[in-house]
């Protein structure tokens, strides 16, 4: 069926069509593409790429916006579980070393991410710079109020967060065996919240660089979560 608003009409802002230019917007963002690959896929010029990107990409975040749940809600009954992931990012020279993660030799964003055991996906926080750890980033986000009832678990990146963490090793000695137990049994039932990451990074711009402007990072991160939750069917 050929798309009503297609036809070109001159100044239109709007030539190649609304329903094809939001699936342009889903697509940067599923796929990530370089801008080039993506003008010659939809037959249009590489100009209008980002100009299409930088007036959708918001209204598409403000209708799915509520299909977002709360996460005090979601998660009531439920224990949380908690890990931070770099999205790497262009280097910008004119950030300096603000997004530059020594953990991970990259440079890129972290955001917070909270599931279920059963790797239901809870809430993705706004992201903090990449060299900022992830206890930095989990005070900085919601988390701790809108999980505070809730029984959590974390890696050693969050000791001291009231979740539950694995047990560190005492200086100069060896684990107990109970602590690596313990550690075993928090390890295995985390591993659902780095899958539940996997499913968020099935759209690709949250998996491979970004190489967008670093001031829209968020935008981005927020569209994405809003269209995971509604795949889900909030």
């Amino acid at each position: 069926m050929e798309d009503p608003d297609s036809s070109v009409v001159p100044g239109r802002m709007w030539a190649l069509g609304l329903y094809k230019s939001v699936v342009l917007v889903l697509f940067l963002l599923r796929r990530n593409p370089v801008q080039e690959a993506a003008a010659e896929l939809f037959g249009i010029s590489q100009a209008t790429v980002p100009r299409r990107w930088t007036a959708l990409l918001p209204m598409v975040e403000k209708v799915l916006a509520g299909h977002m749940p709360d996460p005090a809600e979601a998660s009531a009954g439920r224990i949380v579980l908690v890990d931070g992931t770099l999205v790497t990012t262009w280097d910008w020279a004119s950030e300096g070393t603000i997004t530059f993660s020594g953990k991970h030799r990259d440079t890129g964003f972290n955001p917070q991410v909270a599931a279920t055991l059963a790797r239901d996906l809870l809430a993705v926080s706004a992201p903090v710079p990449g060299s900022r750890h992830d206890m930095h980033a989990w005070r900085q986000s919601f988390f701790p109020d809108a999980f505070a009832e809730r029984e959590g678990m974390g890696d050693l990146g969050y000791a001291g967060s009231g979740l539950l963490t694995p047990r560190r090793k005492p200086p100069g000695q060896e684990r107990s065996t109970g602590d690596k137990v313990a550690n075993r049994s928090v390890n295995t039932l985390r591993a659902a919240v780095e899958q539940a990451i996997a499913h968020l990074k099935d759209w690709k711009i949250l998996a491979t660089r970004y190489r967008g402007p670093l001031t829209r990072f968020a935008l981005v991160t927020k569209t994405v979560t809003a269209l995971a939750f509604y795949k889900k069917g909030w």
